[in-house]
């Protein structure tokens, strides 16, 4: 048998190397949630880069709300308010509830950011564990507010509830009518609260912090969801 010449190991190399590239370029073009630079769309599935993606909506506020433009949700942007490093100019309030289920108090208009995670959030964590669990629909969320200008309890930190990158979540009701409460249900043995949990564990890593019941007393009736932006992108559940 004849020895392959260089020139066609090298011409085979380069083609494979070609047919590769093609490949990764198809595969970069069909999956852009897990590419960073790829634009963040609220109709995309979760990938490998979609918390990097949310946590830099915090500080683009065109680029976020750009995003809920292109997936023609209706919104008010609300006034600016606060200074400083109390600043909030992402506030908003979604008017529909194809994205966010009715939230109640319905003022409480947390920063463009959160509530785009949010958004996925009710997607793909709320509604389908809603269905496993009960067999129907998450309708509201009830909230204990966003902005507010004040430290970490605690701590001499601010929250991130002072920029309104922050929001509680105390209870989900029901298409029933049934209130999911975490102040009443979070820790009895039924399917309330498995429910509650499992919200609470899906939760991370979607948000930048989950703070739950089990992390102390002063979260024993809410979740505390922030998209907070740290380095290399680490989150805390907890």
């Amino acid at each position: 048998m004849k020895t392959l010449r260089p020139y066609l190991i090298w011409f085979a190399v380069a083609v494979l190397l070609t047919i590769g590239a093609i490949l990764g370029m198809q595969w970069v073009r069909d999956h852009p949630e897990h590419i960073p630079t790829a634009r963040f769309e609220l109709t995309q599935p979760q990938g490998w880069a979609t918390h990097r993606k949310l946590t830099a909506l915090v500080d683009d506020n065109s680029a976020c709300f750009a995003a809920f433009d292109r997936a023609g949700a209706g919104y008010e942007h609300r006034p600016t308010v606060g200074q400083g490093q109390c600043r909030a100019s992402q506030r908003m309030v979604l008017t529909g509830n194809s994205f966010v289920p009715t939230m109640r108090p319905a003022n409480a208009a947390p920063g463009c950011a959160v509530t785009a995670t949010m958004a996925l959030w009710n997607r793909d964590v709320v509604q389908p564990l809603a269905q496993k669990y009960f067999g129907q629909k998450v309708v509201e969320l009830e909230n204990l507010g966003s902005y507010n200008c004040r430290k970490i309890a605690g701590e001499k930190t601010l929250s991130q509830h002072s920029t309104a990158n922050a929001i509680d979540i105390s209870a989900f009701v029901l298409a029933d009518g049934t209130r999911v409460a975490l102040i009443n249900d979070w820790a009895d043995a039924d399917k309330r609260s498995e429910f509650l949990h499992a919200v609470r564990d899906q939760s991370c890593g979607l948000f930048s912090t989950v703070l739950s019941p089990d992390y102390n007393r002063a979260h024993a009736d809410h979740f505390h969801l922030d998209m907070a932006a740290r380095s290399m992108g680490w989150t805390v559940c907890r």
